[in-house]
């Protein structure tokens, strides 16, 4: 699997890992628990078996020519009743454009996640990747007690087969992880 992912200003990081921070000490699902060093808060835009010949390159020239983009963050859900919990993500048209962008350069890729797929797409950023849709309420308290902006200011892409993330475009000091224990 490969992915296409935005990866967030060192304040939205921050606001989104400090969530992560209050669910884990609620005793609830969080992907603060995730120590894998490719771990942080980021939008995905595709996830597909394998990227097509060139289009690294043309997905990392889309990112150049519009990030930084600014984001807002929405509400805190479950997806699919028992799955994902996620902090929505309300995507202004620069965004939605970018995601369109990368699905054409991808081919409409038909192996890749139906989550991801123009028409399906629901932005977001994860809080915990296994959530009962009973602890929403629960969650929306600990986690969400504000709805921080900010902005996308890289893109990378994650190799399921190695583990390993490529930066796609963006300045390399966005591309570290940022906070003290840098997950």
């Amino acid at each position: 699997m490969r992915t296409v992912e935005l990866l967030c200003s060192p304040g939205l990081e921050e606001a989104v890992r400090a969530a992560w921070d209050r669910l884990a000490a609620a005793g609830l699902p969080s992907l603060a628990r995730n120590v894998h060093p490719t771990n942080r808060p980021h939008l995905t835009l595709a996830a597909v078996e394998a990227f097509p010949p060139g289009a690294e390159e043309r997905i990392a020239a889309l990112c150049a020519a519009v990030l930084p983009l600014p984001v807002r963050l929405d509400r805190i859900e479950v997806l699919d009743g028992s799955a994902p919990l996620v902090w929505l993500v309300r995507p202004g048209p620069e965004l939605v454009a970018l995601h369109a962008a990368v699905w054409d350069v991808l081919g409409g890729h038909e192996r890749g996640n139906p989550w991801h797929r123009p028409g399906r797409w629901v932005p977001h950023l994860s809080l915990a990747l296994r959530f009962r849709d009973a602890d929403r309420r629960l969650a929306r308290a600990v986690a969400g007690v504000d709805r921080p902006g900010g902005e996308f200011v890289a893109a990378r892409s994650y190799d399921g087969e190695s583990r390993t993330v490529a930066l796609l475009s963006g300045p390399a000091s966005a591309y570290r992880a940022t906070g003290p224990e840098r997950r």
